[in-house]
């Protein structure tokens, strides 16, 4: 005789509720700035690979250092505005757009 296997998948919501708390509680609240912060060192480091730029060449450009770009890039909780729009103007010739919900 055959078992059937039950199909345990959860929604994402489902998992972060569990594991962090529903929208509003001070875990979540936290995963979800560190969450933004993380996806904005992605956005620049996929902006620097698509530019064929290393660390090092988009710090030059910007006038900082290697590790301060890469620090960014993988966790950009504490980066100033002025700094991100300089990176993104300068170091990147783009434009920074926000948005809120």
């Amino acid at each position: 005789m055959k078992t059937k296997k039950k199909n345990n998948l959860v929604s994402w919501e489902s998992h972060l509720n569990k594991k962090y708390g529903k929208r509003g509680t001070a875990t979540r609240n936290k995963y979800d700035e560190e969450f933004e912060a993380f996806k904005i060192g992605v956005l620049i480091q996929e902006a620097r690979l698509q530019q064929n730029l290393t660390q090092e060449e988009l710090a030059l450009k910007v006038g900082t250092t290697k590790s301060y770009i890469s620090r960014i890039e993988n966790d950009a909780s504490d980066i100033r505005l002025s700094t991100l729009i300089r990176i993104i103007r300068d170091g990147l010739n783009g434009h920074l757009k926000l948005s809120f919900d």
